[in-house]
């Protein structure tokens, strides 16, 4: 089969399209899928340069969300046939191997794709949304009338986010371009701060928020503790693993936790019906081939990507 792999940590530069990569095969409750698009997230960039090696040392193959059909499934898997379009994030925080023609994943980590979009939507998904999907309805357990902050709102995570925190029923306020304000506001967005010509720590002042979502790191999450209410709560996608937020959330008598993604069925589930509800849609702002995997890293690294950008395998 057709992959994308890598033998070196490095640039873009390292990832290398192999023609005969050996095709996996289903072992005990596993399906063997057949890979019609894939997406590209930031911790993909991260892992292929080595900054968070991840999966160990290469050679890997990159890749955790998919959108393919079911092409063989192991005797004991009741859950799916031959035939059946699923999507997913197998495996994660393991490999998955998602940028090649085919993947192995086990049956109950994959549920079934949403009708009413297409493969490259529904692979730019899984991440993200359930990010989204953990953060706001398990951790914050987000509630009608709140508000929230969501920075990056205009990106993958960010988007997403913005219409699950919409569908539950929160005011949302969101730091984003200029140029992608409009776009927000159709998703749902109540209000929007400019990031490159407000200080969001300035607008909220006097209008404290209940929940942030947090997904730029580089010191903002210490800066959005002054914009939550007394007893309000951070949540971070991307400093997991701070020592020091934990104390200075307490400090500024506010609530710190960590959202880390993991497959989730039953998450999948209930955002392929909001999906097929029209209450929840994928924007892609461009979609690859996957022999051109090493342009859609460069694109997403070079920031400004509104919504996702996809890989048709």
């Amino acid at each position: 089969m057709r992959a994308i792999t890598q033998k070196t940590f490095g640039g873009s530069e390292v990832l290398e399209l192999v023609e005969d990569a050996p095709r996996p095969a289903p072992g005990p409750t596993q399906v063997l899928v057949r890979v019609r698009a894939t997406s590209v997230n930031p911790v993909e960039l991260f892992v292929r340069s080595g900054a968070f090696p991840l999966l160990g040392g290469p050679p890997f193959v990159l890749g955790w969300d998919v959108s393919g059909v079911v092409e063989q499934v192991d005797p004991g898997v009741h859950r799916f046939k031959p035939g059946d379009e699923v999507y997913g994030m197998p495996y994660f925080p393991a490999a998955a191997g998602a940028n090649a023609e085919y993947l192995v994943a086990p049956a109950r980590q994959l549920a079934r794709k949403p009708a009413t979009i297409s493969h490259e939507e529904a692979a730019a998904l899984p991440l993200v949304g359930l990010t989204a999907w953990h953060a706001l309805v398990e951790i914050a357990r987000l509630q009608p009338g709140q508000r929230v902050l969501i920075h990056g709102a205009g990106g993958g995570l960010g988007h997403v986010a913005v219409q699950l925190a919409r569908h539950l029923g929160a005011e949302v306020v969101g730091t984003a371009s200029a140029g992608k304000h409009d776009f927000l506001r159709k998703l749902g967005a109540d209000r929007l701060i400019d990031h490159r010509t407000q200080d969001y720590t300035e607008v909220l002042h006097d209008e404290p928020v209940d929940v942030v979502l947090e997904t730029q790191g580089g010191g903002n999450a210490e800066r959005s503790f002054g914009v939550l209410r007394r007893g309000g709560l951070l949540v971070t996608a991307v400093e997991r693993l701070s020592t020091t937020l934990p104390g200075l959330a307490e400090q500024a008598g506010v609530r710190f936790a960590a959202v880390g993604v993991e497959p989730d069925p039953a998450g999948l589930e209930a955002l392929t019906e909001l999906v097929e509800a029209g209450r929840l849609r994928v924007h892609l702002q461009r979609v690859f081939p996957l022999e051109r995997l090493a342009e859609a890293h460069d694109l997403l690294a070079a920031g400004g990507v509104q919504g996702k950008l996809a890989i048709t395998v």
